[in-house]
């Protein structure tokens, strides 16, 4: 099969990349170990990770991870990112380096991140081996509950000399957190529907769980130690909702249209039409705008009916 000029150089320049970066950290290890004020974090992998100086190039590929380094003011050092890393605004002018959770080494090594921000899963966790064996530095951390970002807001300000800014995010999430659940004449049950074949639920394991509780609702997969479990619809109609939550990236909020499938009429919230939708931008994701998501979900079960 021919090649294109542009492809053949395109390869050429990213296999270069690799070799230098593996005659760097083939250098690294011959090189006298880092002073004590480097940068030293112990990541949610049980990894100790320590840069010989503050990042300064990052590949970011989880959106929370991405928010929370803007968030720290270290947004201009993010040079790398996921196609879903929307927030904020200024992160879509940074260049997609693929998926974050099948992370194309290449790709990410082309950009010459010093500091890598990997979602915590297995396939990630084999990724942060293979970019330390190419001299790439990566930190994995865990995101599934508000404390979740708390614990990553602290990581990564050390990582990037934001220690102060850090320790604020984290001090305000842990207090949000500790807040007492507002008092209610009725607390709402949701049933927050992620996907439909087969049926998704958000549990206990999840931020979303949080959220509904802070916000006045309650959760009626609570009791679900996991994030994220699927479920039979009969067993979300037997948990009777009053509402199904859906989180929605539409620009216009609408119910997904699985819902007018005859099965699902099973849930009185279906046949009643009780939704509640959303917006993704605030609420797909844990981050330090978590307080102004519970504000809004508080709204919204205020207003229904």
């Amino acid at each position: 099969m021919r090649l294109r000029c542009g492809d053949l150089i395109n390869q050429v320049a990213t296999h270069l990349a690799l070799l230098l970066l593996a005659l760097a950290a083939a250098c690294a290890r011959e090189s006298p170990r880092a002073s004590a004020g480097a940068p030293s974090v112990r990541d949610d992998a049980d990894r100790h990770v320590t840069l010989a100086r503050p990042a300064r190039r990052i590949v970011s590929l989880a959106p929370s991870s991405t928010e929370l380094l803007f968030a720290l003011g270290a947004g201009d050092r993010v040079i790398g990112r996921t196609t879903w890393c929307r927030f904020p605004p200024e992160a879509e002018a940074v260049p997609v380096v693929g998926d974050g959770l099948n992370p194309n080494i290449e790709a990410i090594a082309a950009r010459l991140p010093d500091l890598v921000v990997l979602y915590r899963s297995p396939l990630n966790e084999t990724a942060a081996a293979q970019l330390q064996r190419l001299g790439i530095a990566a930190v994995v951390v865990k995101q599934d509950r508000l404390e979740d970002i708390a614990r990553a807001a602290r990581m990564l300000g050390a990582l990037t000399d934001r220690a102060a800014a850090g320790d604020s995010i984290a001090g305000a999430l842990e207090s949000l957190v500790s807040a007492a659940p507002p008092p209610a004449s009725r607390r709402h049950r949701l049933a927050f529907v992620v996907w439909h074949d087969p049926p998704v639920v958000i549990g206990r394991g999840s931020f979303l769980d949080q959220l509904a509780e802070l916000a006045g609702g309650t959760n009626v997969f609570h009791d679900i130690d996991a994030a994220s479990p699927a479920v039979a619809i009969e067993t979300i109609a037997s948990r009777d909702p009053d509402y199904l939550v859906f989180v929605s990236d539409d620009s216009v909020p609408r119910s997904p249209t699985w819902v007018s499938r005859p099965e699902w009429r099973a849930v009185r919230a279906v046949r009643e039409r009780r939704f509640l939708i959303l917006p993704e931008g605030l609420f797909g994701r844990p981050s330090p705008r978590a307080a102004a998501a519970v504000a809004d979900l508080a709204r919204r079960l205020r207003e229904a009916p």
